[in-house]
């Protein structure tokens, strides 16, 4: 059992000063001054000057395994998740093989059971022809399908259009896709290799993948969502025009289509590519600065709902390649909230939506059960942060197998001080505790 005192819990829209304890993997009780008279057993951490925050969930992670370890492995990078104060990760099915079959998909639940120290769900993936077994997933027990409609590798790019319809018209559970219109890119890029040949620059790369291939991808989206009554989530909206797509006048609860914003497209722009070139090439491209601001802008009016990473390790030799060659994709889980506390710091956001926005509203949009708040009786998912301790990015501190990272050489102003997974403390002053494995994420659902 662990006792937290005198912290300042930020939790549901409120900051206030509370002791919170910890039994059986679970919140037990949250109180202004919480006595016990056997204290037997129970290990007291003194909070003050710090804040508890919920668990961050990140719905959007690529951890590589299977068949893709040599740039990172469920167990090294949910190592890097919980000193980063992530406490759950939803994975994506692009690893090798794709994971296209319920076999498979329980494959991925079973390493995760064995290697992960965060809670973890897999998604189901899509392709042109395995909708039958897109349709045995399990909402309550399976985060949703991912869809690639853009952008894809292997088998995964859903481009057939009586394929996508018959995926929102039949699947119970939640679809998250990946939109881009492939046409459109394929289109650019020839142009490009007819300018560059093999020596096209990565700051290119927004003009192969615009805005416009964006929107035309993720109108399709909703336009189907609308159409069957879908669940739509649509993932790491890049662009301005696209956020005119999603409703901020309804509860998200009542919301049948949502939006993801990702850290690196909150962070960066165009203008980085010039310093740090295929280091920040990620699909959908980092685009102009007008387009990071209109994002923040539908972040804070609740038309983009959740805050993820993208978190898609490479090797440092993979991203040292030419850009045709370099995969985009790269490393943020244990930085996401730092840099998040980094925009509160500079006022951007306050501490309460942070907390809204990676964790409250990822529990809410996918129904996970009994997590994502600071309430008795949830598991006790929790991190604590040290707003006055700053945190250097090196090298020599990166828990990512890949040891490189966009934010080297960055000194966030915050720290992650404690993390706890249900119950169990596996991050402390820069140490990982590995006595303990995370859980599967259950879900309440049908809606």
């Amino acid at each position: 059992m662990y006792l937290i005192r005198n912290a300042s819990v930020v939790n549901e829209g409120r900051i206030y000063t509370a002791d919170v304890l910890i039994k059986n993997g679970r919140i037990e009780k949250i109180g202004e001054s919480i006595h016990l008279t056997d204290r037997a057993n129970i290990i007291e951490i003194d909070a003050t000057g710090l804040h508890l925050l919920p668990g961050c969930i990140d719905d959007q992670v690529h951890f590589r395994e299977p068949g893709l370890t040599h740039k990172a492995d469920i167990y090294t990078e949910s190592r890097a998740a919980v000193a980063g104060g992530i406490t759950s990760f939803m994975e994506m099915p692009n690893t090798v093989p794709n994971t296209l079959t319920q076999e498979l998909l329980e494959q991925k639940y079973q390493i995760g059971s064995q290697k992960s120290i965060a809670n973890y769900s897999f998604f189901m993936g899509a392709s042109n022809d395995n909708v039958e077994e897109i349709l045995k997933t399990d909402p309550a027990n399976v985060c949703g399908v991912k869809v690639f409609m853009g952008s894809s590798t292997g088998n995964m790019l859903v481009d057939n259009e009586k394929v996508l319809e018959k995926i929102f018209a039949s699947t119970p559970a939640l679809i998250a896709t990946h939109c881009e219109d492939e046409a459109t890119i394929r289109q650019n890029l020839d142009k490009f290799k007819l300018e560059y040949g093999d020596e096209i620059p990565a700051r290119c790369h927004p003009e192969i993948r615009p805005a416009e291939a964006c929107f035309k991808s993720s109108q399709l989206a909703v336009s189907l969502a609308k159409k069957y009554n879908s669940r739509l989530h649509i993932l790491h909206i890049s662009s301005a025009i696209e956020t005119a797509l999603f409703r901020n006048d309804i509860p998200l609860e009542k919301k049948r289509i949502t939006a993801e914003a990702c850290i690196h497209h909150l962070w960066f722009s165009d203008d980085d590519y010039a310093q740090k070139g295929n280091f920040i090439k990620w699909n959908p491209a980092l685009k102009s600065k007008n387009d990071r601001d209109a994002i923040w802008e539908a972040l804070l009016d609740n038309r983009i709902d959740v805050i993820a990473t993208d978190h898609a390790p490479h090797t440092l030799e993979e991203k040292q390649r030419k850009y045709l060659e370099a995969p985009s994709g790269g490393p943020l889980v244990q930085h996401s909230l730092v840099a998040m506390l980094e925009f509160y710091h500079k006022g951007k956001i306050a501490l309460e939506r942070i907390a809204q926005k990676m964790s409250h509203s990822v529990a809410r949009c996918f129904k996970i059960k009994e997590r994502g708040f600071i309430r008795e009786g949830y598991f006790a998912d929790l991190v604590l942060v040290n707003l006055n301790q700053p945190t250097t990015v090196t090298k020599e501190n990166l828990l990512y197998k890949c040891k490189w990272s966009p934010f080297e050489g960055v000194t966030f102003k915050s720290a992650v001080v404690h993390t706890f997974v249900n119950g169990n403390l596996v991050f402390s002053n820069n140490k990982i505790i590995e006595s303990t494995q995370g859980q599967r994420l259950n879900f309440e659902r049908p809606d």
